[in-house]
């Protein structure tokens, strides 16, 4: 398969809309046919959505004969949401894939799934722990003085309550409220609601 060729086999689908390369900043789905994912894909994904129109930058379709799964990270990061292996994909394969992707969904083989998921746990275990986060959000932590804080409790209060001392209670929240952008302690209780985070 080609770029040519995935073009044609996506045009011949009513519900696909194949825009012209002048026209990529409005893509909401980008399909990228190469040989091997490498620095200059990563380059590429990266500049489509940096200029992107769209409220949410485009997610990627990766049709590939090889991917080296210590790049998934680098590819996810640069909106892969389906791999797709180049001798293995037919027409309706690639738009099937292309479709879902633009409803959300994502398509990674099992093996780069179980990497993926071996990658994640790396990164929890060496970079968040140590730093007091987690995948989740906010850690343990701060979801506890959250909670107390949306059950009505002022600072002394909850310091009590889970024998910090007033001082370090306000550095959770000025730490939890700092990462995430919160105004006051009233947003960030509407945040941990919203995010089911308590």
């Amino acid at each position: 398969m080609t770029e040519l060729g995935a073009a044609s086999m996506l045009r011949a689908d009513e519900r696909v809309k194949v825009l012209a390369d002048g026209d990529l900043e409005l893509a909401e789905v980008i399909v990228v046919v190469e040989e091997s994912v490498n620095a200059q894909v990563f380059a590429f994904l990266r500049e489509v959505r940096a200029r992107s129109r769209r409220e949410s930058p485009p997610r990627c379709v990766i049709v590939t004969g090889q991917v080296r799964p210590d790049v998934l990270m680098t590819a996810i990061e640069c909106g892969m949401a389906a791999l797709l292996q180049v001798g293995k994909t037919d027409s309706a394969d690639l738009v099937r894939t292309v479709l879902a992707v633009s409803k959300g969904e994502a398509n990674l083989p099992p093996l780069f799934q179980g990497s993926l998921l071996s990658q994640l746990d790396r990164m929890r275990r060496d970079v968040l722990e140590p730093n007091g986060l987690t995948l989740a959000g906010p850690t343990e932590r701060e979801r506890d003085v959250l909670r107390l804080l949306a059950e009505g409790y002022g600072t002394e209060e909850i310091a009590v309550k889970l024998t910090y001392s007033a001082g370090t209670v306000k550095n959770v929240l000025y730490g939890l409220m700092t990462r995430y952008g919160l105004n006051s302690r009233a947003h960030a209780v509407a945040f941990a609601l919203r995010n089911g985070v308590i």
